[in-house]
């Protein structure tokens, strides 16, 4: 499996299977070597075999492919069950909600799905929705300090607080992002952008759904916002 250089990006799919389907072979057509997906995958109320549809098609391009769940994707035990079983089928498909994985190149990913709250005595919910605490993102993850020397890629469905431009978010992700410094972060946003945030490239690609997606460069550290044709003109 070739070096991971350069990655799709692609956020709230909200359950439109022909979008994913789409995004894979985008990510085919420009070379990109692994695909990455952030926020809900499926709608509110949508149920497991929803999500591994979501997942089987993710995997279809054969690429290293890396996702974590929104908000909506719940009750999630029932929803990580489905997620195991796909992932042994489709080894290259990997969830990093609250982990790592290594992609070839020496590129680490990581990750937290859900809302996450900076109020410490937030309810931490996987029922009804996705809710969790910052300080729990912050301690899946700090072993990521010990694998300093790999780059890395962040995946987020709450975006970090950006005091330079008054956006709301977490300040806690905010810090940790400047703590582990990761090349790129994939959050989902309403509007395409890019901004810095330390050294780090905060990336929301805007919504899968209306056709929008990101080609990350990891050697330039640079993106390219693009939009999936044929869905662009749906929407």
């Amino acid at each position: 499996m070739r070096r991971v250089s350069k990655i799709v990006a692609a956020a709230e799919p909200g359950g439109d299977v022909e979008a994913v389907r789409q995004l894979g072979q985008e990510a085919l057509n420009s070379g990109a070597d692994a695909i990455v997906l952030v926020g809900s995958l499926t709608p509110k109320g949508a149920d497991a075999r929803d999500y591994g549809q979501m997942l089987k098609t993710l995997a279809a391009a054969q690429l290293p492919a890396f996702y974590i769940p929104g908000p909506d994707d719940a009750p999630f035990s029932e929803f990580l069950r489905e997620a195991a079983n796909f992932e042994v089928v489709f080894p290259h498909l990997r969830g990093v909600h609250g982990t790592f994985a290594i992609a070839p190149g020496y590129v680490l990913v990581a990750g937290m799905g859900g809302t996450i709250s900076d109020a410490p005595d937030t309810e931490r919910d996987e029922v009804n929705t996705l809710s969790y605490t910052a300080w729990e993102v912050e301690y899946r993850l700090k072993s990521l300090l010990e694998l300093k020397d790999y780059q890395k890629v962040f995946l987020f469905s709450t975006p970090p607080e950006h005091k330079g431009r008054g956006e709301k978010g977490s300040t806690v992700l905010a810090e940790l992002i400047k703590k582990h410094n990761p090349r790129f972060v994939v959050v989902p946003g309403d509007q395409p952008k890019q901004e810095l945030l330390g050294k780090s490239l905060v990336v929301s690609p805007g919504s899968l759904a209306a056709g929008n997606f990101a080609l990350l460069d990891l050697r330039r550290q640079q993106v390219t916002l693009g939009a999936v044709e044929q869905l662009a003109k749906a929407s």
